[in-house]
């Protein structure tokens, strides 16, 4: 009797001892597949910060580990990108900030009022026009961009914010994305809220935006991250003695027509993400809760 037990509890641990060394080999092949990802996917931002910290004229060489004597690394590159006079990072900065900020505030108000009215108002051609607005976002982008240009350069738009901001505000992915939330809000909610006496602006201001939060975040991180880092568009509608140049368009000065500082440039993109990643942090609750609301059915 008592062998049996004791070669049933033999068993058993013999089971807990091979489950767990499976558990611990599946641990190992995983992440040994997943470190090498990783690290891939840091690559680029490693060279940019590794890049950034090298001296001058080492920025495309492949050295990382200094000789007896060699200055390297320094940091005079965050410096001159920093104070150089004949470099207003600071101005670039602030462009970047009023361009991208006021791009996304605009874009999040009209497509949370637009969402709204494809969502929850009844009229004609309703559901045509929204297919014809999702089938537009088949077509790339910059195909848009010459009669945009047409269209500031008409205005008399060069060289002003206008330009730079009102092109990218009606945003049909965030029309999109407002609207499938919004459709999923029961009516009975706004039905009580105008039972109660607001008006339509009331019930939409009082009842919807509160519960869009979320997603409105959302949508305003995503059009935040596009506009700061927008390249080419503020290029096309700016003249090389503007103002109003933004930080990526600012970065490109160090490429001259025979060489590049690739260290200032570097040092400069990491100044530039800084606001980027802060803003992500402060926010990653509500982006991460604007993207999965409505994704479960309750």
């Amino acid at each position: 009797m008592f062998s049996s037990a004791n070669v049933i509890e033999s068993r058993d641990s013999s089971a807990s001892a091979f489950s767990m060394n499976r558990k611990v080999v599946r641990y190992i092949v995983v992440y040994a597949v997943l470190l090498p990802v990783l690290l891939l996917v840091h690559l680029p931002l490693i060279w940019m910060v590794v890049t950034a910290f090298k001296a001058p004229g080492f920025g495309t060489k492949l050295v990382f580990i200094p000789e007896p004597g060699q200055d390297l690394y320094t940091l005079k590159n965050f410096k001159d990108v920093l104070f150089d006079k004949d470099f207003p990072f600071y101005r670039f900065a602030w462009n970047s900030f009023v361009v991208a900020a006021g791009c996304a505030v605009v874009t999040v108000t009209i497509c949370t009022l637009a969402g709204y009215g494809f969502a929850k108002k009844r009229f004609p051609g309703r559901e045509m026009l929204f297919a014809a607005l999702i089938t537009i976002m088949l077509v790339p982008g910059i195909i848009f961009m010459v009669p945009q240009y047409r269209l500031v350069l008409k205005f008399g738009w060069i060289n002003t914010y206008a330009a730079m901001i009102l092109p990218h505000t009606a945003n049909i992915f965030g029309l999109f994305l407002l609207r499938q939330h919004i459709r999923g809000l029961p009516d009975s909610l706004l039905e009580a809220a105008r039972v109660d006496g607001a008006s339509e602006l009331g019930t939409f201001f009082r009842v919807v935006v509160p519960l869009s939060t979320p997603v409105m975040i959302t949508l305003f991180l995503l059009t935040f991250v596009g506009q700061w880092s927008n390249f080419l568009w503020q290029l096309i509608v700016n003249t090389p003695d503007s103002k109003l140049l933004t930080l990526p368009v600012g970065l490109s000065f160090f490429q001259g027509q025979y060489q590049v500082q690739w260290e200032r440039m570097m040092a400069g993109a990491c100044f530039s993400i800084l606001p980027i990643a802060l803003l992500f942090i402060v926010a990653q609750r509500f982006f991460i809760q604007g993207l999965t609301t409505g994704s479960v059915k309750e």
